[in-house]
């Protein structure tokens, strides 16, 4: 069964350490970028999220989102966390990045 406590790395260098689910399915955690569009030093910001019960082929779905500490911003990521024939954990994300802009009539550039 995927476990998502710990630390999780991916292949542009950006970390993520995860808590332990509590008995509802949350967890919190923080978020490293090592990629972003902006001038201002990368802070550690902290992630809130929440697997979907492992069904029985202990592959479960989860969510969370990131508070951007450096830029007025929020993230939300979905995935699922795969289980290979020798035991590594991998999880598959997507990503929504939503910016915050000066009025509705921006709208249309404010999500990545």
């Amino acid at each position: 069964q995927c476990d998502l406590q710990g630390l999780w790395r991916n292949e542009l260098g950006s970390n993520m350490t995860l808590s332990a689910l509590d008995a509802a399915g949350t967890f919190s955690g923080s978020y490293h970028t090592a990629v972003a569009a902006t001038n201002k030093q990368i802070l550690v910001s902290p992630l809130q999220g929440a697997q979907q019960h492992p069904g029985d082929k202990g592959q479960p779905t989860f969510g969370f989102t990131v508070q951007w500490q450096f830029a007025d911003s929020t993230t939300a990521f979905v995935g699922q966390c795969f289980i290979d024939r020798r035991g590594k954990e991998t999880l598959e994300t997507t990503w929504l990045l939503r910016e915050e802009v000066p009025s509705r009539r921006d709208t249309w550039k404010a999500t990545r």
